[in-house]
């Protein structure tokens, strides 16, 4: 179990160490990928499961994202929060990125605080139907699924251009109700 935090106060002790999908290390800390090589998004996140068949990393990237916001327990219209690591996101950058990611009408939104980044998970009603995960850091990605089918994704080189798309991003896969 993480640290999940209600009104600034953590419930439970966890042994946070045990987390390999928690991004560990800065995007300059880890080793540099070949040119040639195609980098799928999220691959950094999966580094550490040498050979694992992306397509299955997905799947399961999308089954840990429920479990996580089952977890959380975000409300209805608001956040919730994940400690994952000893270390924290700095929180001005976080109040920051609630402030850039809105939330439409019903939508649940959790932070995933894994100290060098922020993975923000988000679904609308009914909840899993549509689901985004948005990792802010250095290396800034926004991922999309719809109905547990794998639909778009973004990457950003800096955090200012991911806050700035944030808004659209949201927009374009959980505020309109029609199918993608």
């Amino acid at each position: 179990m993480a640290v999940k935090e209600k009104e600034g106060k953590p419930q439970r002790d966890v042994d946070l160490h045990t987390r390999w999908w928690v991004d560990h290390g800065s995007p300059r800390e880890r080793v540099a990928r070949p040119q040639d090589r195609e980098t799928t998004v999220g691959a950094s996140f999966f580094e550490t499961a040498a050979g694992y068949n992306q397509e299955a990393a997905r799947t399961c990237l999308t089954d840990l994202n429920l479990r996580l916001l089952e977890e959380g327990d975000p409300p209805s219209d608001g956040w919730g929060y994940l400690q994952m690591t000893p270390d924290r996101f700095p929180g001005k950058t976080l109040e920051q990125i609630k402030r850039a990611v809105p939330l439409p009408p019903g939508a649940r939104a959790l932070a995933v605080d894994s100290g060098v980044s922020l993975r923000v998970i988000l679904t609308g009603q009914p909840t899993g139907e549509r689901l985004l995960e948005l990792r802010f850091g250095e290396e800034s990605s926004f991922d999309a699924w719809v109905h547990g089918e794998w639909v778009g994704e973004a990457l950003f080189p800096r955090l200012p251009e991911a806050l700035t798309a944030a808004p659209a991003f949201v927009a374009r896969y959980l505020g309109s109700p029609t199918e993608l």
